[in-house]
């Protein structure tokens, strides 16, 4: 099985409001670029990556929990961060019953969380570039 397919298995199993909010997660994710890797992880976690991992759900009671892996380094202009705000890396959106999906701004965050993986790559390029020049030299 894929892991888009246990994520499809999983989000099936949720028969409440949480499946729901979870399927229009993952929609809007999977909407913000095309190049998004669908992920399964950690013994059961749906998880989102390009050039890195961007975010991971689940289903918790009374909640569906996205947290992205470098939350704390990206600009929230639309407040969507309302957990973990204390982690050094982390933060989470905890969505909860009646809650709507603000599709717009989620879809900004995580071409945020893309810019920042990319700036990420780069830089590891970059340091390991001027590794190998300096041990040529």
């Amino acid at each position: 099985m894929t892991p888009s397919e246990r994520i499809d298995a999983l989000i099936a199993g949720i028969t409440d409001w949480r499946g729901k909010t979870f399927a229009g997660v993952r929609k809007t994710i999977l909407e913000a670029d095309k190049e998004i890797i669908e992920e399964w992880k950690w013994m059961g976690s749906p998880v989102w990556s390009r050039d890195g991992i961007i975010a991971v759900a689940n289903a918790h009671k009374g909640k569906v929990k996205l947290t992205f892996m470098y939350g704390a380094k990206l600009a929230d202009p639309a407040k969507l961060f309302n957990a973990g705000l204390e982690g050094n890396e982390r933060r989470a959106i905890d969505f909860l019953e009646g809650d709507k999906v603000n599709a717009k701004a989620l879809k900004d965050l995580i071409r945020s969380a893309i810019d920042y993986n990319q700036s990420r790559l780069k830089k590891k390029t970059t340091a390991t570039s001027k590794a190998k020049k300096a041990k040529k030299a």
